[in-house]
């Protein structure tokens, strides 16, 4: 396989293979900014307990977050002050302010994908929609159909509660969609919200925190199709071998419950080493299924999207496959700019490589043709595909 090449070496219409057509992404109106959120979220909850804001404070520190949007906001706590007292049964409150805010953000990706493909809503013929925030029927997939005026006659298809693998697992899922539909345009939807997790401090559930410093809200779009108009359609990534796999004895170790107050969600402090300990193995899998030969391929010849878990599971990944400080910077700004904002992320992080790539196509730079796209989530399960990068 060979790891890098000028834009002139190659073939960007490759019959068979989905490809990436355009991305999008959409946020909610609140913009949070990291230095703020330790006084912001322990006065919104009335919380006066010093040691848990030390914590919290440290924990804000260490995630490199520099900026999140989130849902959540003092109207919402106005108008539900129940979502912010331990105990009380609020799960009707946040599934209506959560399902309501999760397609809006859909509808709004899903808009800004449509115009950087250039083509009409018309063209799309399957929509995949993502989604661990809501919990409903008719499910999200029709009301986001609907929000965009998609024809009933639509094939639709929606991923639950998948967590912070969605992103690419719906990828995955739009990738088989338009290589066995000739002629197809497959719309994939991520959408996002914390609502549904938030609540008071409790010095008896620590791990809350870890949410409160970390992860955001939002939503991502992309439109796969396998052979792009000439002049109307360009293609930014195709999408080769996809791989899912789960480790057999980690279903703990991402734990969401949804109870009457929301859904209480737990990181096993393991998880970092669970996927240091796993992801070279995986990367090889998915390398030797993509390509022949491809397994031999150096690590560091390659491009590298994925999911921005946290710091911690960054640095474990660069460091089990020795990758460069570089490689990753695509993952740290989504994550310093967005936070870890679930199946959406993955979206991001593809938008700050085909911005990257252009740079070094402008500075008449080598970029790297062969990647991968990874993420992690419940079951312990890991996503992958190996994907080329098209980007002019």
């Amino acid at each position: 396989m060979e790891s890098t090449g000028e834009t002139k070496s190659r073939n960007p219409t490759s019959g068979g293979k989905a490809k990436i057509l355009a991305l999008g992404k959409a946020f909610p109106r609140q913009l949070v900014m990291q230095d703020f959120v330790v006084d912001g979220y322990l006065k919104n909850t009335n919380c006066h307990d010093p040691e848990l804001k030390q914590r919290l404070t440290r924990l804000c520190k260490t995630t490199t977050v520099k900026t999140r949007y989130v849902v959540m906001s003092e109207e919402i706590l106005r108008n539900y002050p129940e979502l912010a007292t331990e105990g009380l049964p609020t799960v009707k409150q946040r599934l209506d302010i959560s399902n309501k805010a999760v397609t809006q953000m859909a509808i709004q990706a899903s808009l800004s994908c449509i115009k950087a493909l250039g083509r009409p809503l018309s063209c799309i013929t399957h929509l995949v929609y993502v989604s661990s925030s809501e919990a409903r029927f008719p499910g999200g997939d029709l009301h986001l159909a609907l929000g965009l005026g998609l024809s009933p006659d639509v094939r639709r298809i929606m991923l639950s509660f998948t967590g912070c693998s969605g992103g690419v697992a719906g990828l995955r899922v739009a990738k088989d969609l338009a290589e066995n539909n000739p002629g197809s345009r497959v719309l994939l939807a991520t959408s996002e919200t914390t609502i549904v997790g938030f609540r008071p401090p409790s010095a008896d559930r620590p791990y809350d925190l870890v949410g409160v410093a970390l992860f955001g809200d939002g939503a991502g779009a992309a439109v796969l199709g396998v052979d792009p108009i000439p002049g109307a359609e360009t293609a930014l990534f195709e999408l080769h071998s996809a791989v899912q796999q789960y480790l057999p004895g980690t279903e703990k170790t991402i734990d969401g419950r949804l109870t009457e107050e929301g859904i209480n969600f737990q990181l096993g402090r393991e998880l970092p080493q669970v996927i240091e300990d796993h992801v070279e193995g995986f990367c090889k899998k998915l390398m030797r299924e993509g390509r022949e030969g491809g397994e031999h391929t150096k690590y560091d010849e390659m491009f590298w999207a994925v999911h921005p878990g946290g710091p911690a599971i960054l640095s474990r990944v660069e460091s089990r496959l020795e990758l460069g400080p570089e490689k990753l910077n695509a993952s740290r700004k989504a994550l310093r700019d967005y936070g870890n904002a679930s199946s959406n992320t993955i979206v991001y992080v593809l938008e700050y490589m085909v911005e990257e790539s252009r740079k070094r196509r402008e500075k008449g730079e080598k970029d790297c043709e062969w990647g991968l796209i990874l993420a992690f989530g419940p079951g312990v399960t890991f996503e992958g595909i190996l994907a080329r990068n098209l980007v002019a």
